[in-house]
């Protein structure tokens, strides 16, 4: 096992790691600061996929974002699931962690979706008991991400901007502001985007994440979905602006997840995040 030193994320862009790039960013030089992996995707303790992102930690910093952990689930942690989460953190040693705001399992069932939660005092327990308890297993503070969502729920106490901000409160973890999702969900709904981010303070943010998303027809509307399959659009880097001067430059993730492009492509997306993080004081 390789003793990787500890390399704090700058406040730069990073992108998703995807194993077809890997030769390409090791053999050029690349202004991407910094790299992803989904946790799920490597809880097998040997493979291509390791042999990639051990060579890949030598030379970056790394940031591991959980897709399964299902912080939401009233039944409490998968202890396995967190077991093995423990093991991939103390192997790369990753300069953040983070997870979402949402549910995927109930009992001994997991979905492969990110499900919604009503947000009530009684769900915002269950999440900081959650968050609480993977925090003291790892030994270290998350990020938890907001959601994008596609239909609201009657019997919600809080808005989604009063529960994240709560949740991170109560249970001592940092926000993972993903403003494509939070556009996303503004389209959908109806709220305003810019007030959303305005409401969290900026010590709670710790890291952005930005995507593409696609628009689809519903009987007589439109419905934005966070597919992460294109560029970020005019619209989601106009709000990422705002943001940056709300928050000040953070770390910045280019999530690119389906009809994933070439490396060149991706890494100019990145680099536009560059730019905006530069013009931040």
């Amino acid at each position: 096992m390789f003793n990787y030193s500890n390399q704090p994320i700058p406040a730069r862009a990073g992108v998703g790691l995807k194993p077809q790039h890997i030769e390409q960013i090791l053999s050029q030089p690349t202004k991407v600061a910094w790299f992803e992996i989904h946790a799920e995707n490597y809880m097998g303790k040997g493979g291509s996929f390791h042999r990639h992102l051990e060579r890949i930690r030598q030379e970056f910093p790394l940031s591991i974002h959980g897709v399964g952990l299902s912080l939401g689930s009233s039944d409490g942690l998968c202890l396995q699931q967190l077991s093995e989460l423990k093991q991939l953190v103390e192997r790369y040693q990753p300069a953040m962690v983070s997870e979402h705001l949402s549910w995927s399992r109930h009992g001994a069932h997991s979905l492969n979706d990110l499900l919604p939660m009503p947000y009530t005092k009684e769900t915002l327990q269950v999440f900081v008991n959650n968050i609480s308890q993977t925090q003291e297993v790892l030994g270290r503070e998350i990020l938890v991400e907001n959601p994008s969502s596609y239909f609201e729920l009657n019997y919600n106490e809080f808005s989604e901007q009063e529960f994240l901000i709560e949740v991170a409160k109560q249970s001592g973890c940092k926000i993972l502001l993903d403003v494509n999702n939070v556009y996303v969900s503004a389209m959908n709904h109806g709220f305003d985007a810019m007030g959303y981010i305005d409401a969290i303070a900026p010590e709670q943010v710790g890291e952005i994440h930005l995507a593409g998303h696609s628009v689809q027809k519903l009987l007589d509307s439109e419905i934005r979905i966070d597919d992460h399959g294109s560029k970020v659009c005019d619209d989601v880097w106009q709000l990422y602006q705002h943001t940056l001067n709300r928050v000040g430059a953070m770390p910045t993730l280019i999530e690119w997840d389906h009809d994933v492009p070439t490396w060149q492509t991706l890494e100019a997306q990145a680099n536009i995040a560059n730019d905006y993080l530069g013009q931040v004081s």
